[in-house]
């Protein structure tokens, strides 16, 4: 009666274990974030066992049946749609639980993104800090980013594609030139890992981001965290004495020389007090 945390392929499922594999073929019930995807890895090596879906949505409803199985003195093993159960992902309500209720809990260990990214980074990793994802808010976001902008080891987090490229503008405005190294599509087909700044990534990255995204950042050095003076303030106010104080055709200009999207300049002005709301 063992819950077996089974980590699972990033995306090359030649990256399953032996040992998982076992262990999958002789669970009673495999809990996962997704049925359809774990059908399609189970279909891979020929593996036929019952699932249930367990993801954030549901995982508190559905304890009580998999804690049902483990005490009828079976096994269930506990998988992700990619790399380990519980780090940013579902599972941890569920070990827990079973932990709770005297059971046994058995890590099978295998594929993470964290490790990944920063094994392939270069980045000094004796010490390491797992932010997991940032705050979807602009506002909560830049906070954040600012509380962790003088960490003394390196750091990882995780990110959505469709908002990548508002993160990284962030990063940049925050973070100035510490050097990123960020991977889409780990152990994929189209694996892309790139290494840079901010403002490099930015310029490398598609502009319809697709697939899944960590980044690992580099510690702070000693040096200014941030960039002191990106040239935001000089070029509004050049962009203000161009207009003759036509405020649109201000941000219109302002926008064209820092290459920023309006919606983002203005946001940033706000923040720094330089027009009103």
């Amino acid at each position: 009666m063992t819950l077996h945390v089974l980590a699972t392929p990033l995306g090359n499922l030649d990256d399953l274990s032996p040992r998982a594999r076992d262990v999958l073929a002789n669970a009673a019930l495999v809990a996962c974030e997704d049925t359809r995807r774990t059908s399609k890895l189970l279909a891979r090596y020929g593996i036929e066992v019952p699932l249930i879906a367990l993801h954030k949505f549901n995982e508190r409803e559905r304890l009580e049946p998999v804690l049902t199985v483990l005490r009828r003195g079976e096994d269930v093993a506990l998988v992700s749609d990619g790399g380990t159960p519980g780090i940013a992902d579902p599972g941890a309500l569920l070990v827990a639980a079973a932990l709770d209720a005297g059971l046994r809990v058995s890590p099978v260990p295998g594929p993470s993104a964290v490790i990944a990214i920063l094994s392939a980074s270069g980045l000094p990793s004796d010490r390491f800090t797992f932010e997991g994802f940032l705050p979807a808010r602009g506002g909560e976001r830049r906070r954040r980013l600012r509380e962790l902008s003088e960490l003394d080891h390196a750091w990882v987090f995780y990110e959505a594609p469709h908002r990548i490229r508002e993160t990284l503008a962030d990063v940049d405005e925050i973070f100035g030139d510490r050097r990123l190294v960020l991977g889409r599509e780990l152990t994929k087909l189209h694996e892309t890992i790139l290494r840079g700044t901010a403002k490099e990534l930015l310029a490398a990255l598609a502009q319809d981001v697709k697939g899944e995204i960590a980044v690992a950042v580099a510690p702070f050095d000693g040096s200014a965290p941030a960039r002191a003076d990106d040239g935001l303030e000089q070029a509004w106010k050049e962009a203000v004495a161009a207009s003759g104080g036509d405020p649109r055709a201000a941000l219109k200009d302002a926008a064209r020389r820092t290459g920023l999207k309006k919606a983002e300049l203005w946001r940033r002005l706000l923040e720094r007090r330089l027009v009103r709301g």
